[in-house]
């Protein structure tokens, strides 16, 4: 996962899996560098599957997955990948802290798969570094860690830090590195084993394009949903917002309710409801 390897092959990569962690997102990172193995017949990546105790660790959907290794007998690694999903400071502790950054020190390129950064941030290793996030948990990110640079981008690269949103977005990152590396040919010919279509930019959006969400191309709802999505953690008034896409407050009112069946509070409250109730943090842990 790190553009500048220039060590023995197979470059060795870890995933440390968090409690909670999103299966679909590790696999996606996973079998990429699996599948260009098998193309170019020979072991240009190999990886260890980590958790802190060294015990198997459960996945957000329930499944428990096997880990190899434990923080204190992890292997030498050229890149580390935090894998994480809800509430991923929950277990984060000194020993994690202090571990990573002996890992960054030694050289050790780092990273986070959906809410890994939240890790990495909390153990300041994203200093100057553009990082993004599942699109659910960048407001919460942004207020926690405002000065770092955080993007609603599928995947960020840098010669010292990685991150994506998780998802098939860490399927789009790992493509991306496999081309950086070793090449657009074997990139697309993974690729089309997997039966991906297209590798997706950085760029790509993460969301399907509000237009298509709310199912109309009234451009002032639009705009107006827009702006809640934005402010939901520091909410507008619907005056506000009203007064923002330029028409009264009554006529906001009534298209709401004509486009969407709800007024803009309660459609306002919905929106706030669902970001709560699908990404929760807890504070960190010194144990």
């Amino acid at each position: 996962m790190r553009l500048d390897y220039q060590g023995p092959w197979p470059e060795p990569i870890g995933f440390l899996l968090l409690p909670r962690f999103s299966m679909m997102a590790f696999f996606s990172a996973v079998e990429p560098l699996r599948i260009a193995n098998r193309i170019a017949g020979k072991e240009f990546f190999c990886w260890h599957v980590i958790s802190q105790d060294g015990q198997p660790i459960s996945a957000s959907n329930g499944m428990t997955l096997l880990a190899d290794t434990s923080l204190n007998s992890a292997p030498a690694l050229a890149s580390l990948a935090v894998v994480a999903s809800f509430e991923p400071e929950a277990t984060l502790s000194r020993h994690l802290i202090r571990w990573l950054n002996q890992l960054a020190q030694r050289g050790c390129v780092l990273g986070g798969i959906d809410t890994g950064s939240f890790i990495l941030a909390r153990a300041g290793l994203l200093e100057g570094q553009r990082v993004t996030l599942h699109w659910e948990s960048l407001p919460i990110f942004r207020e926690r860690f405002p000065e770092i640079d955080a993007t609603e981008s599928l995947y960020e690269i840098s010669t010292e830090r990685f991150s994506c949103a998780g998802g098939a977005a860490a399927m789009d990152m790992a493509l991306a590195m496999i081309a950086r590396r070793h090449g657009e040919t074997l990139a697309n010919a993974v690729s089309e084993q997997l039966i991906h279509a297209r590798m997706r930019t950085p760029h790509d959006h993460q969301r399907l394009a509000l237009t298509r969400r709310l199912g109309t191309h009234r451009h002032v709802l639009v705009e107006a949903v827009a702006l809640m999505e934005r402010h939901i953690e520091t909410p507008l008034s619907v005056g506000v917002i009203a007064e923002k896409v330029g028409i009264s407050l009554r006529q906001l009112q009534r298209l709401f309710e004509q486009e969407l069946g709800a007024s803009p509070r309660d459609h306002y409250l919905a929106l706030r409801l669902s970001r709560g109730a699908s990404f929760s943090g807890r504070p960190i842990t010194t144990s």
